[in-house]
């Protein structure tokens, strides 16, 4: 049949350009490849899109890699991602319409998603995801050493982050080899770099993978590579953990976003999920009563937040916001400092959680 799935894949292929200029309008072309953040049209560099190549294989047109969170995919999978449509049968009438093949014409973003293939209502996640190996991300972070002295905790405080010993999900790797994925935009960069490693782990406290960080040698920045931050095991529900949790958690994406909300509120127990998908599929510990969305300000940042709000709601948990002034609270922490943080954070918490968490701050800085 003349629109079969083979067809349509081919014809999205040889218009590869124009689909990503559609679904993906703020990336932009860099020789061979279009370059953006995400599957969700999240400005960046980590997402990056084949636009000519041979007929098969990860070189094919149209095919796609993330090297931040290692997902794979082709042009189907990107406008089921970037549209939030829930299948095959879905994606191929949106790439209909998109190729003129159907009467109406393409859609415009849904806010948030349908269920997606991992089981997580509203978080799509294209169908071929490497899990990775959660014994190879346990392996490195045995290998790596304590954060304290480091060039990891020079990065750390570069961004005003206190390095504390309590920080134990973190540690410290010298020279952690790092591999440009096939087709990368990186072409002959070294193969180590020192990097920040962060274990993630599941309630229980098990680690079931980690997240590297590669770093500049200075200290001052990541390292200059296309995909400066790569996660390793499974991280689907699981997180970067600062404290633990009981009754309230703060949960949001990346890990100096939140380790900037612990300066201005050091007892609240905290998750770093690190992706605005993972944020959104991310699971809830048993007790848990309140959780705190810790948003980005961007579009990805938004549709996390909408969709673990629903989540949580639904599992008969509070689900309360907070809210940056700028980006992120890095962003707030960086330009306004940690008292600063802490007295925006506190008109956002519930009340009996000023008294429990934002006024021990400000005895903590004072008695320190």
């Amino acid at each position: 049949m003349p629109d079969s799935v083979a067809d349509i894949a081919r014809r999205l292929a040889e218009n590869a350009e124009a689909v990503c200029r559609h679904y993906l309008s703020n990336g932009r072309r860099a020789g061979r490849y279009w370059l953006v953040g995400d599957v969700y049209n999240t400005p960046g560099r980590s997402l990056y899109v084949r636009l000519s190549g041979s007929d098969a294989g990860n070189h094919a047109a149209g095919k796609w890699t993330d090297a931040s969170t290692l997902e794979r995919g082709d042009l189907l999978d990107l406008i089921a991602a970037a549209r939030g449509l829930d299948g095959l049968g879905a994606a191929l009438d949106e790439a209909r319409r998109f190729l003129g093949l159907a009467g109406s014409p393409p859609s415009s973003p849904s806010p948030v998603s349908g269920p997606s293939a991992n089981g997580v209502s509203g978080v799509p996640v294209p169908a071929s995801v490497p899990a990775g190996s959660a014994e190879a991300a346990r392996r490195l972070f045995r290998m790596s050493v304590p954060l304290a002295g480091t060039l990891a905790a020079r990065y750390l405080q570069e961004r005003g982050i206190g390095v504390t010993p309590d920080l134990s999900a973190l540690r410290f790797h010298p020279r952690c080899w790092y591999r440009p994925e096939p087709d990368s935009p990186d072409d002959g960069v070294r193969d180590a770099w020192p990097a920040l490693i962060a274990a993630v782990t599941d309630d229980d406290g098990a680690v079931t993978g980690i997240h590297r960080t590669w770093l500049d040698p200075s200290g001052h920045d990541k390292a200059p590579v296309a995909a400066p931050r790569r996660a390793l095991g499974h991280l689907l529900g699981h997180a970067v953990r600062f404290g633990t949790a009981s009754d309230v958690l703060a949960a949001g994406e990346g890990i100096e976003t939140m380790l900037s909300l612990r300066q201005g509120l050091p007892g609240l127990p905290l998750a770093a999920a690190l992706s605005a998908a993972h944020l959104a599929g991310l699971l809830f510990p048993p007790g848990l009563r309140r959780l705190y969305v810790v948003r980005d300000n961007d579009p990805a940042g938004r549709r996390a937040e909408a969709v673990l709000t629903v989540r949580a709601q639904a599992a008969g948990i509070e689900a309360l916001t907070l809210a940056p002034d700028r980006g992120d609270f890095n962003d707030d922490l960086r330009q306004d400092g940690s008292d600063a943080l802490a007295a925006a954070v506190r008109t956002q918490l519930a009340p009996e959680d000023v008294t429990r968490f934002a006024m021990r701050s400000v005895r903590d800085r004072r008695s320190g």
